[in-house]
């Protein structure tokens, strides 16, 4: 019998690339740091200056202060230019986040991105718990040790009944319990938290609820959840009411 010959991988040959789910290739971490520059640069045009201030005012303390205690400037300068680039990135990180909710500023959805953005301390529902058919306006909530928290996208008249409506729903399921509810209007008003703002406004919350409470509270605010399809026009599905995630991107 013949022998079936089986072929080796020649030495030399190219790794299998890295691939993203949706099959296109995976970046490399500095050509993301790259094109995360370039997008937030276009947006806030002090992003570059306050990198390079940074990374400057670190260099000259780090030169004073070894200059002061070992009486040579080199060591202060590779210790400041390494805690500059280190603030450089957190710069551009905090800028690169606002240029980002600034792009989907005002669309449906913003204020459930900004939301999902916050890594711990609340448990976000993943789909409005109020929407009007006809404005389409939507309602998001979350749970967590500093109570229930709804977020309204805007001060309009709509929304405001939302809210209410939301709110007496939620006094019902918990009768006596004593739990916060925050009603959050996402804005530039008075009274409003900006859209960049309300991941750090959320999660400064003072937490006033245990674990256990908190998870008990989850529990009952799930068993509230209630279909949405029959108060919607057809061809609009607010399960799939998501921000867009290109847009967070700046792509």
């Amino acid at each position: 019998m013949a022998r079936t010959s089986e072929t080796k991988p020649e030495k030399g040959s190219k790794k299998k690339q890295k691939l993203n789910p949706d099959g296109t290739k995976k970046q490399g971490r500095i050509k993301q740091i790259i094109e995360v520059f370039k997008y937030t640069q276009e947006v806030d045009r002090t992003t570059l200056p306050w990198m390079i201030a940074a990374i400057l005012g670190a260099i000259a303390l780090g030169v004073l202060v070894s200059w002061l205690v070992l009486n040579s400037p080199w060591y202060g300068i590779f210790m400041g230019l390494a805690i500059g680039l280190l603030i450089a990135m957190m710069i551009l990180a905090r800028k690169a986040e606002r240029a980002a909710f600034g792009r989907i500023k005002g669309q449906s959805g913003a204020a459930l991105a900004a939301m999902q953005s916050i890594r711990r301390g609340w448990n976000v529902d993943e789909e409005p718990v109020q929407i009007d058919p006809r404005s389409q306006k939507m309602l998001f909530r979350a749970s967590g040790r500093a109570g229930i928290a709804m977020v309204a996208e805007d001060s309009s008249s709509i929304s405001m009944k939302m809210l209410e409506k939301e709110r007496r729903s939620i006094r019902r399921v918990l009768q006596h319990d004593n739990v916060p509810v925050h009603q959050i209007v996402v804005g530039d008003g008075d009274g409003e938290v900006p859209l960049h703002k309300l991941p750090n406004y959320m999660q400064r919350m003072k937490k006033q609820l245990t674990k256990d409470e908190a998870a008990q509270v989850t529990k009952r605010l799930n068993a509230l959840r209630r279909s949405l399809r029959q108060s919607v026009p057809k061809g609009v599905d607010p399960m799939r009411a998501r921000p867009n995630r290109k847009a967070m991107r700046g792509r």
